[in-house]
């Protein structure tokens, strides 16, 4: 395998910046040090771009049945838009199927999806949508397998799980030194609400955040942190997108409990009105739990800011404008979600540290460090240490482009951030020592293989 070394730039972990050079040798970061040499090394000069490790999503789905329709990207498609972007560990959601069905039976349903596809690496968070007996047992099998983190949800009737089983799940979890994230939802007054909408013939898009206001969003995550605290565990609530929600959390967490936070990007860049565009415009941007205000954005920057939400991930689910056109005459049957894992990173970047809001080195935890650790991963992925692998992003700070669906990696004809301009872009990415990406191209695909991960460390 060939051996690098990347000279002159300014490497970043979570607390410092520093001119280094990394040597990578065998899939791992061999050194970290200035002036270093190698006779046998192909030299990369580096000079004036950032080094990040490889950035983590926690959060995607890819090959998803999701409101009568599968999403665009698969695993094939949507690890190559993400590894464009700098990513080079996605953790998808595995899930169990409603009707006694196991665990294992989903776990091995993933797998399929995913094995001999990616062009990162991947792991698996577990769903659980029913809980018994059997699935008791079947948590160790999981650990065993490296799944250390679980799915829960208090919406959709195929997934959702009722409060006294999310109560029963929590405790076993926390037995087990394991956590779940958990969407939080209110789905009685949702329906209740989409009831009411339906009932007064109100049928497109621009009634998706009406009907799943912030204050039912709130709500959930209150009542999870009551039963998360009654059971003794730590949870994480996934996709945050609005102040209200965010202040049960710091309520919670000022009591004591440990609970984590994600939020994703359209939740920091984009507003409520784009469910109002015209001929049909909204139906891109509907995603669970919706877009929210101005002001929202605001408290979401401002808690990365000060570091009480951990991680931005994305919620990558993307479906064509003809999929999205499902719910042409009835918004709730639009499949919901967005793509995002090709600029999540750019975006950060641009509108994040090149605005003052986030330094470099928050950057670096939000995208990488952080995420290895919660999802216990660190120090082979989320640093760049000697003995690391050699998962590396070469930014690139000065470089400009236009985010378009024209030019994007993924397999949709539309992308929610269009027309956003972006000031910092991906250079080159190296995936466990392979140079995949150089000049923002692909130059090797299904690199990726399976992480089995530990717990974590956060």
């Amino acid at each position: 395998m060939m051996k690098y070394l990347l000279k002159n730039g300014t490497v970043i972990s979570g607390t410092e910046m520093k001119k280094a050079d990394i040597l990578i040798q065998d899939e791992k970061i061999a050194e970290v040090g200035k002036n270093l040499k190698a006779e046998d090394a192909r030299v990369l000069d580096v000079t004036g771009k950032l080094l990040f490790p490889g950035f983590i999503d926690g959060h995607t789905h890819f090959d998803l049945e999701v409101a009568g329709t599968v999403t665009a990207d698969d695993f094939e498609t949507g690890t190559k838009a993400a590894i464009l972007g700098g990513t080079t560990l996605v953790i998808d959601y595995a899930s169990q199927d409603k009707g006694g069905h196991t665990l294992g039976e989903g776990l091995e349903k993933w797998h399929k999806k995913a094995d001999g596809k990616c062009s990162c690496d991947y792991s698996f968070h577990m769903s659980i949508v029913e809980w018994n007996e059997k699935t008791e047992e079947e948590i160790q099998d999981m650990i065993d397998h490296g799944i250390t983190s679980f799915k829960l949800y208090m919406t959709y009737p195929a997934m959702m799980v009722d409060d006294k089983d999310m109560y029963k799940i929590l405790k076993k979890l926390a037995k087990c030194g394991c956590f779940a994230g958990v969407h939080c939802e209110n789905a009685g007054v949702i329906d209740a609400l989409i009831d009411q909408a339906k009932k007064e013939g109100r049928t497109g898009p621009e009634n998706h955040p009406l009907v799943r206001p912030d204050t039912l969003e709130a709500e959930a995550v209150h009542r999870l942190l009551v039963i998360a605290r009654e059971a003794g565990a730590a949870v994480m609530v996934v996709h945050l997108t609005n102040r209200k929600a965010y202040e049960e959390i710091l309520r919670a967490r000022a009591q004591g409990q440990t609970v984590y936070a994600e939020t994703c990007p359209q939740y920091l860049l984009l507003e409520d009105s784009v469910y109002s565009k015209p001929d049909f415009g909204g139906a891109v941007y509907v995603c669970a739990p919706p877009i929210r205000k101005k002001e929202d954005q605001d408290c979401l920057w401002e808690a990365l800011k000060k570091e009480e939400i951990q991680t931005v991930a994305t919620d990558q689910c993307s479906f064509t404008l003809e999929q999205k056109a499902l719910g042409k005459d009835d918004f709730t049957k639009i499949p919901g979600g967005l793509p995002g894992v090709q600029t999540r990173g750019t975006l950060l970047y641009t509108y994040g540290v090149r605005a003052g809001k986030i330094t470099e080195e928050q950057m670096c935890r939000l995208l990488s460090e952080n995420a290895a650790k919660l999802y216990g991963v660190y120090p082979r992925k989320g640093a760049l240490l000697p003995g690391s692998d050699a998962d590396i992003v070469v930014f690139d700070p000065e470089k400009e482009s236009v985010i378009s669906a024209k030019t994007h990696a993924y397999n949709t004809d539309n992308n929610p951030f269009e027309g956003f301009a972006l000031h910092g872009g991906i250079d080159k990415v190296f995936l466990r020592g392979n140079l995949a990406v150089e000049d923002g191209e692909l130059k090797k695909e299904k690199l990726g293989m399976y992480i089995s991960r530990g717990k974590k460390q956060l």
